[in-house]
């Protein structure tokens, strides 16, 4: 990348400017550890509000369609409210609202967009943000002062929060920075963006550019296969079990895996059967890179192909998967849930699709290589909280 450029996601130290300059605000103030390569980690409130439902961010019968959401918190969507500051449960299958730490006073050129982090989807905890005066979720218009709030559906398991902890994220943009497919296919002839997830003896290698397929974006497919043979690993996913303990967010590396997940094997004909509303964890058949000058977001699965949600966690910051000298590229991991009816879907098979955005300049921190996280280098894995 020669220099700057007009349009694109703002890398780590334009956020760290922004936040000096009150453009990102919070009580208390924003951490060091919040700040990643092209996005910001957002943080739970002091107070968590029970709904009886959830909803569509316009609601004109309860609180107007032009009010703040303050209003919402005295109105008849509201069951109870909860001091989360020491800690609380959100129990599974309910929705809750929390106010978050961060507010925003973005000028006219730069818009909001925020995702789940990946252990937030791992954990098949459904969120999104809302903001005053928007009728949709997760987008923040150029130009928005005010506060965020994050609504919260734990889906699979019960969990516990507490004050401070990021469930979500934040990116910024300015213009618009999607790379055409055009320049996607220049880009991976210069800096591969796939590679084939080799077997054992057999390095990764780039994945020829007249085979990768796209289409407004990179699609991607589902490894039903999992391990070479000859390392005895049939493990090719998990799902979550129907029944199990609460999960306290804050703990690191501490439940036993098997309490709350069923690992599936390995199928003499590479497929599996999606149950409806069952969660699944798989992983992606190619491993991707993201460059330096980079972003990139996988997108929800077209519509067309049936009610199949195929991730909930999205971002891929600058150098997630960068190669070196031990390995090249990072298999995606997926979160899905099928709806209605049950799927069949084998090995191999097109399944998600990754967008990549272009960065206004090379951020000064890294994935991985400059930031301690958790998810660099990945496999099939599951979020953070577990251990074998």
């Amino acid at each position: 990348m020669p220099g700057p450029r007009k349009q694109g996601i703002l890398p780590y130290q334009r956020l760290k400017e922004l936040a000096a300059e009150g453009v990102i605000t919070s009580t208390p103030p924003i951490t060091e550890g919040q700040f990643q390569p092209a996005s910001l980690d957002l943080r739970l409130g002091r107070k968590a509000y029970r709904l009886i439902s959830s909803f569509l961010p316009e609601h004109p019968d309860t609180f107007g369609p032009h009010s703040h959401w303050e209003e919402a918190f005295q109105s008849d969507l509201v069951m109870y409210d909860m001091d989360i500051t020491n800690g609380a449960i959100l129990e599974k299958g309910h929705v809750y609202l929390i106010p978050l730490l961060e507010h925003l006073r973005l000028p006219k050129n730069i818009r909001g967009r925020t995702n789940p982090k990946s252990s937030t989807g791992r954990l098949d905890i459904f969120t999104r943000v809302i903001t005053n005066r928007n009728v949709g979720f997760d987008e923040i218009r150029p130009g928005y002062e005010g506060p965020l709030y994050l609504e919260i559906v734990p889906r699979s398991f019960t969990i516990r929060v507490q004050t401070g902890l990021s469930l979500n994220q934040l990116r910024l943009s300015m213009g618009r920075p999607t790379v055409s497919d055009s320049d996607l296919r220049a880009v991976h002839r210069k800096t591969p963006l796939l590679y084939q997830n080799g077997e054992a003896s057999r390095p990764n290698k780039p994945l020829p550019t007249k085979n990768i397929h796209l289409n407004h974006g990179l699609f991607l497919s589902v490894d039903l296969q999992g391990s070479p043979p000859d390392t005895g690993d049939t493990i090719i996913g998990y799902r979550a079990k129907k029944n199990s303990h609460v999960i306290d967010l804050q703990k690191i590396g501490y439940y036993s895996a098997f309490d709350f997940w069923e690992p599936i094997s390995r199928h003499a004909k590479n497929t599996l059967l999606l149950e409806p509303e069952e969660f699944y964890i798989l992983a992606s058949k190619e491993r991707i890179q993201v460059p330096a000058g980079y972003a990139s977001e996988m997108v929800a699965y077209e519509a067309a192909c049936g009610e199949l949600r195929t991730h909930y966690a999205g971002f891929f910051d600058p150098g997630f998967g960068m190669v070196t000298a031990k390995r090249k590229g990072t298999q995606v991991v997926l979160e899905v849930r099928p709806h209605d009816v049950p799927f069949l879907i084998y090995d191999g098979q097109t399944f998600f699709k990754v967008i990549y955005e272009k960065l206004l300049n090379l951020p000064t921190k890294l994935y991985g290589s400059t930031l301690g996280s958790s998810y660099h280098q990945q496999g099939l894995t599951l979020s953070k909280h577990f251990k074998w």
